[in-house]
Order: structure tokens, then sequence, then C-alpha cells
């Protein structure tokens, strides 16, 4: 199973977490390299009918202000998936039941584990 695969069965896991209101965060992380892009944060934005994530670039030099982008889950999968292996080695799913983290090893290959929930609470962007 390549790591593209592992990381649509660790994004069911996500869309999960939205559907029980238990969504507190997603952050990328382990870059490759030092480029300037240092991590990429999704954060909720539950709305009555909608549910919407806050995406959050953040930069390595302070003097690079931060991006952040409002979009679908969907839109949010296509960037995250983009940055997968080119730029970060891994994809940490912070929920109030469980963390889940996804990894992408040297040779290319993914992994899931999952670990005690770091969030209580469920914190709006």
């Amino acid at each position: 199973m390549t790591y593209q695969d592992v990381f649509v069965e660790f994004w069911g896991q996500v869309k999960e977490s939205v559907a029980a209101g238990a969504f507190a965060k997603l952050t990328m992380a382990k870059t490759i390299g030092k480029p300037e892009l240092k991590n990429i944060f999704l954060r909720p934005i539950y709305d009555k009918d909608d549910f919407r994530v806050m995406l959050k670039y953040s930069f390595r030099p302070r003097e690079v202000e931060d991006i952040e982008e409002e979009m679908t889950l969907d839109e949010a999968f296509i960037i995250l998936k983009s940055h997968l292996k080119s730029s970060f080695l891994s994809v940490i799913l912070f929920t109030t039941i469980k963390d889940v983290t996804f990894k992408v090893n040297k040779k290319g290959v993914g992994s899931i584990t999952e670990s005690s929930p770091t969030f209580k609470n469920v914190v709006q962007a």
C-alpha cells in the first residue's frame, strides 16, 4: 500500500472526527530540510449547517507573515496532500477522543498510529 493510500485512510479518520464533533486541530510537521514553510495547521470552524476549516501556513523567518485561508475540508485535503513527502513527513490529527499520527518514512511507506487525546475541548478558529 502506498503512502497516498494510507493518507486517504488517515483522512477518513479526519472526516469521522468532524462528523462526531471531535475535530480539534490538524498539524503538518516534520519538515524536509530547512524550508521557509515551518507548519501547516487546520483549525475547525463549526457552523449550524456547515463545517469549514481555517488553514494557516506558518513560516520560519519571523519577518514573513503567516497566511490564513478559510476553506472546506475537501479543499484542505488537496492542499495537504500536495505537501506530503515534498515538504512534510507527518500529519497529526488532534481530536477530543484520540490523537492520530500519519507518517511517511524514508522509503516512502506510510503508517498510522494512535495515542491518548491532547485536547479535551474543541477550540474554534
